[in-house]
């Protein structure tokens, strides 16, 4: 009865706070949900390790308690400045981390609660066979061994596999982050001119700098590419998170990235300011043409449904860039490949930059299919997934069709087409990378089958 008082008070404050945050902040309401859902969850997986840490003695007991609702007391810190301030303001490394600390912590906490959840569904559910052979008043045998039970070992089970989620989520935001992979890839292609036979193409994507914590670590990036020399460097989009001014920072290491004979990109879903309440149209308006004079300073040339021609004398090859387009509602389809192409269609080999590689499935590989080879991103490979020898998973594939690497798709005409999706070189939402690391690609194109 006294636990039923307890969490009747628990509900009732809850519902008298959430009238007051409705009534004085009305904005800012809908976090509230959020927080009692999180909550709830920290007190249900709580209660199951309540005792264990108890035992472990007085100080030891009150560190623990401490360091367990460390993540939801930040959480609460940092809405009650929010509200206060209607803005928090940060020191930009210390954010990320910040929001990264909490996002592993909670993380790492659903594994155990889903496993608390069957274990006690389990435990209901023999509670009440039991009831029900005891109305039967039939004999029910019972273990007195010391064997651990079902529920005691999903417990154990689910414990030990978020303190091991906990441990590697954790590394990957302070070393896998970082941890910049190379892929090499060697493209036939038949219709190739025998003047770009060698040409070397460089692929980054989804650099997202509102999520960069070093300036360092992009510095090391940028090294290592212009270290690969290539002829062209395509950047497939998503150069910021919300804004323009996340790169200002940033720019004077980006202005190092060097291409014999140009660097080209296309923007992204996160590049035009549409997961940002802005005050008003003319604001977001701003933000975009900052971003196009970003570009325009950088020296990169921002391909937005258009395309430029490369002709050596013995054939055409043509970059075409397109705006963000993406299959998913919530997507912006800017893209207009049929606008993109004019001009370029007599070009022996076609080129194709397209933020998301829902668009290569939807639109490129229908409607048209003389595009040999289109560099795509968006998906970052979910930043976690097992790419080792011959297995390759990531919860990015129950999203995406086409969501890492290299794809290949013949059409009705023979006309073979490839589709290549970058991992990404930032991050978002969660700072860091496990077992799918920041993509640097290198793609030679050779004349042949």
């Amino acid at each position: 009865m006294k636990r039923f008082f307890q969490i009747l008070g628990i509900i009732i404050a809850i519902v008298i706070a959430y009238f007051i945050v409705l009534q004085l902040y009305p904005k800012n309401a809908g976090r509230f949900p959020f927080l009692v859902v999180l909550f709830f969850g920290d007190y249900y997986l709580w209660r199951s390790i309540r005792e264990w840490v108890l035992r472990k003695g007085k100080a030891i007991g009150y560190l623990l308690t401490m360091l367990y609702w460390l993540p939801f007391g930040m959480l609460i810190v940092d809405t009650l400045l929010t509200l206060a301030l209607h803005e928090t303001v940060w020191n930009r490394p210390v954010e990320i981390y910040f929001y990264g600390f909490i996002f592993v912590v909670y993380v790492s906490k659903l594994i155990p609660i889903l496993f608390l959840l069957l274990a006690d569904i389990i435990r209901g559910l023999r509670y009440l066979l039991f009831k029900m052979r005891a109305k039967r008043r039939e004999n029910v045998a019972v273990d007195t061994s010391k064997r651990i039970t079902r529920s005691e070992f999903l417990k154990t089970t689910g414990l030990v596999s978020g303190g091991l989620l906990f441990s590697g989520l954790l590394v990957g935001m302070v070393k896998w982050a970082f941890d910049f992979k190379i892929h090499r890839h060697r493209v036939h292609l038949p219709n190739l001119p025998i003047s770009f036979d060698g040409l070397r193409i460089v692929q980054i994507s989804d650099i997202h700098l509102g999520s960069w914590a070093s300036k360092q670590a992009l510095r090391e990036a940028i090294h290592r590419i212009n270290e690969l020399e290539p002829d062209l460097v395509f950047f497939t989009g998503d150069l910021v998170n919300s804004k323009t001014n996340e790169a200002f920072a940033f720019e004077e290491i980006l202005a190092e990235l060097r291409a014999s004979t140009a660097i080209y990109a296309t923007l992204g879903n996160h590049d035009y300011g549409d997961y940002v309440r802005w005050p008003s149209k003319a604001a977001k308006q701003e933000n975009m043409q900052q971003l196009y004079d970003l570009y325009k300073r950088l020296g990169w040339e921002l391909l937005n449904n258009e395309n430029r021609i490369y002709d050596n004398g013995d054939g055409k090859l043509a970059v075409i860039g397109v705006e963000n387009w993406g299959d998913f509602g919530r997507f912006s389809k800017h893209g207009d490949l049929g606008k993109a192409i004019i001009g370029a269609e007599d070009a022996r080999v076609k080129l194709l930059l397209s933020h998301d590689p829902s668009h290569w499935d939807k639109v490129v590989t229908e409607r048209f299919r003389d595009i040999d080879l289109t560099f795509a991103g968006h998906t970052h490979g979910f930043q976690f997934g097992i790419e080792i020898k011959n297995i390759k998973w990531s919860p990015a594939q129950y999203i995406y069709k086409h969501w890492a690497g290299m794809y290949e798709m013949f059409s009705p005409e023979s006309q073979l087409q490839r589709l290549y999706v970058n991992r990404g070189l930032g991050n978002i939402g969660y700072p860091g990378r496990v077992g799918i690391l920041p993509e640097i690609t290198l793609m030679e194109l050779m004349k042949g089958s």
